[in-house]
């Protein structure tokens, strides 16, 4: 059965979307792309109807997904699962995936690496952390490996521990340098790895009262 287009009137609470009335009743809103070539008297039957409605669904999903990576790029897999959740058929988030993959804004190297330097910046993690982060992202392993390629984790690591040297600076050295050890294997840097950063030289102040030979 087809039905008139009597209005088309713009959601109050959300300009970018359109209120659809037909037979002089409330029908159903649409995103105003994909109302773009409606207009008032024309005729819609129920499968014009309910391919609108699957449409305006599609670009819903959209929406959301770009406001997902508003805060911060995201992983396919993450994605995926907020779309999943968010109550979105298969066949929809295959969609959106696509559409996104398009235009760059889905791929799972440049995620990695973001990450990778994000985490150098603001809080280094050791090659066994990150690793681990990305896995849990759904990020593939070789994807991970060639990200963590030539990442400097002495680097990362003596960021770290310059750092929390000089929140512990209070503390007698014996124990300073044992939380400081926890601290850095906590984030997922290497016992050898440490050691071999935490020495007198670097940070005298962790073994000022050790008794000399």
């Amino acid at each position: 059965m087809a039905r008139r287009i009597t209005a088309l009137e713009p959601q109050k609470r959300s300009k970018d979307r359109v209120n659809v009335y037909l037979d002089g009743e409330f029908a159903f809103g649409l995103a105003l792309l994909v109302a773009a070539n409606l207009s008032i008297g024309m005729w819609l039957s129920d499968e014009k109807v309910a391919e609108l409605k699957t449409a305006d669904g599609l670009e819903q999903a959209h929406s959301r997904a770009l406001d997902y990576l508003t805060y911060r790029p995201r992983s396919e897999a993450e994605l995926r699962l907020y779309l999943a959740e968010k109550g979105y058929a298969e066949g929809v988030v295959e969609d959106v995936m696509a559409r996104l993959a398009r235009v760059g804004l889905i791929d799972d190297e440049g995620f990695a690496q973001y990450w990778r330097d994000n985490r150098a910046r603001f809080r280094p993690r050791g090659r066994r952390m990150l690793r681990y982060e990305l896995g849990q992202k759904g990020v593939a392993s070789d994807v991970i490996d060639a990200a963590l390629e030539d990442y400097d984790e002495m680097a990362a690591l003596r960021k770290v521990a310059q750092e929390q040297a000089r929140r512990l600076r209070n503390h007698p050295p014996d124990l300073a340098r044992r939380r400081l050890f926890e601290r850095l294997a906590r984030r997922g840097f290497s016992y050898d790895l440490i050691q071999e950063t935490l020495t007198i030289q670097d940070f005298p102040q962790l073994y000022d009262d050790d008794e000399e030979d």
